[in-house]
């Protein structure tokens, strides 16, 4: 059933969004206060569950691209999606029938609100990742079947490519990712327009509902004065996504990072009370979490940072020194686990030597119910 999403939905949609983009996909808040601005100026913006699609409409997903580093230091100035969008629509010579995230977590949940809001379409609720990925064809979309290319490339100076590989969609990301370095760093795409049957076959489902439900149990945990952590858990339970561990308790005590080829590369290290460490190697998102070496979390499964009060997810590009975090590992819906996706996103396409166990298996206690909160909200 469809419903809309207003202003006062932004902040926990934004929260969720970062707890979903695994540390990456883009600092949520600067798309939060683009899409305010939008829906302040155009009104609310309707979100569609992918049952209500019909089989044959043309739904093209929109997106920032970019390492998120360079993204804190050239904020969009707001029509360069819809700019990207428009430019597809000309190529295709068809008219959109709704946008789509290509992935559910950070600023790439809010691309889409903003072009719906300004562009007059609606929102699927799904999206081709599921959390966020360093690259375009680490899309369920691409798992499944549906070309990337067409893709249209746009900056906020009117520049802009439109890129055709065929069915080559790694192809697709090593050409899209090379433009975008030579248009500064950043740039806004619309990809992967496809029929609303292949949306309904190939989409992670009602990941926008996921991101806000999960942002919104954040904030009334504290606003109650329980653990956030273990209402995250509950929120999870509800879902295809299921299982939440925690995976450790401690401070920030050493990051590296650095901007290569167009991806924030690096890792982090947090240190227990009891000496013991974890270490999180990241390429934009988390993708590997081991504790004093030992495997406890690995890609396509989710490794979230948060605040080890407030329960607010911590990007990787916002990590520092001397934070004090939680970390939580999600599992990943079932067809984000198959030989097929393990193949296009898991360990190996990383260039990681593990092979992928499952995080409820790796970690097999669930997270306590309660724990004491040394802060309100």
């Amino acid at each position: 059933m469809s419903w809309t999403i207003d202003v006062d939905d932004l902040p926990d949609l934004a929260r969720g969004a970062a707890l979903l983009g695994t540390g990456g996909g883009g600092d949520p808040t600067i798309g939060m206060l683009l899409v305010k601005a939008a829906i302040e100026e155009h009104g609310p913006v309707t979100i569609l569950d992918p049952s209500e699609l019909d089989d044959d409409a043309l739904v093209i997903p929109t997106a920032q691209m970019g390492a998120p580093t360079v993204v804190l230091e050239r904020i969009p100035a707001g029509p360069e999606p819809l700019g990207a969008l428009r430019r597809l629509e000309e190529h295709l010579g068809r008219t959109a029938t709704a946008t789509m995230p290509i992935e559910c977590g950070g600023i790439n949940s809010m691309i889409p609100l903003l072009v719906g809001a300004t562009g007059g379409l609606p929102v699927v609720d799904a999206d081709g990742m599921g959390r966020a990925f360093p690259e375009l064809q680490m899309e369920t979309f691409s798992v499944y079947g549906v070309p990337g290319s067409p893709l249209a490339i746009s900056d906020e100076n009117g520049h802009g490519v439109v890129i055709d590989t065929g069915h080559d969609n790694r192809q697709m990301e090593w050409l899209a990712r090379g433009v975008t370095i030579r248009l500064g760093g950043v740039a806004y795409i619309a990809e992967y327009a496809m029929t609303g049957r292949q949306v309904k076959d190939t989409a992670v489902p009602r990941t926008l509902s996921l991101a806000l439900s999960v942002g919104r149990a954040v904030r009334r945990a504290r606003e109650e004065h329980r653990d956030p952590v273990a209402a995250l858990a509950d929120a999870f339970a509800e879902t295809i996504y299921t299982h939440l561990r925690e995976l450790f308790d401690g401070k920030v005590v050493d990051v590296e990072r650095r901007t290569v080829d167009g991806f924030a590369k690096g890792r982090a290290v947090v240190q227990g009370a009891d000496g013991s460490t974890l270490e999180i190697a990241f390429q934009n998102e988390n993708l590997v979490a081991r504790r004093d070496g030992e495997l406890v979390a690995v890609v396509p499964d989710l490794v979230c940072v948060l605040d080890a009060e407030t329960a607010e997810p911590i990007t990787t590009e916002r990590l520092r020194y001397g934070q004090r975090v939680r970390v939580v590992g999600v599992s990943t819906p079932d067809l984000m686990r198959t030989p097929e996706a393990l193949a296009v996103f898991g360990p190996s396409c990383f260039g990681l030597e593990d092979t992928f166990v499952p995080v409820e298996q790796l970690v097999p206690a669930p997270v306590p119910a309660e724990r004491a909160l040394t802060t309100t909200a």
